[in-house]
């Protein structure tokens, strides 16, 4: 990927959006931009600001994570690529990469003290990436993904946990 090149394809398409939305949006696109945590280190790195700010950051993020996507539909990224290109919104990352980190370890603690699996809420391919990272060190427990599409989310086990083909019961932090 040709990241001036890429970066230059998402300046016109966010360009139009903003444009045509009747967005009072604003964004800077830094190509190489320093690393974000120990784990993403995009290529390109969208942030937004301004008044419209809220609209892209409701319902989770919905719209800000619906752009990212268009972007990769546009350059044509292969799923293994999408880490590359990163939107965000008012700091709304590193803000849900700490939520993930503290909801791993208060679920690693429940998985510990109770001895059964526990299901995290449904999430994005990249959410679920940083769920398995925050929880890889921890020797004594494994993780897993499961479901499809949508509704896919991972599964925290104790790593000497044997399903006899039965699926544990769901269960989620609020």
């Amino acid at each position: 990927m040709d990241k001036v090149s890429a970066a230059n394809r998402i300046n016109e398409f966010l360009k139009a959006v903003v444009t045509n939305g009747g967005l009072h949006l604003k964004y800077r696109i830094v190509v190489d931009p320093p690393a974000m945590s120990e784990w993403e280190k995009p290529e390109i790195y969208v942030d937004f600001s301004g008044p419209d700010s809220a609209l892209l950051l409701n319902r989770g993020g919905e719209l800000l994570r619906a752009l990212e996507l268009l972007a990769f539909e546009i350059l044509r990224l292969q799923s293994g690529e999408h880490e590359k290109i990163s939107f965000d919104c008012k700091n709304q990352r590193s803000l849900r990469l700490k939520e993930l980190r503290m909801a791993a370890s208060v679920a690693a603690e429940k998985v510990r003290q109770t001895g059964t699996p526990f299901h995290f809420a449904p999430m994005s391919s990249r959410e679920r990436r940083m769920v398995h990272l925050a929880l890889r060190d921890e020797a004594d427990l494994r993780t897993e993904s499961d479901g499809e599409g949508r509704d896919r989310c991972v599964v925290l086990y104790p790593a000497d946990y044997k399903s006899a083909g039965a699926k544990p019961a769901r269960r989620t932090l609020p």
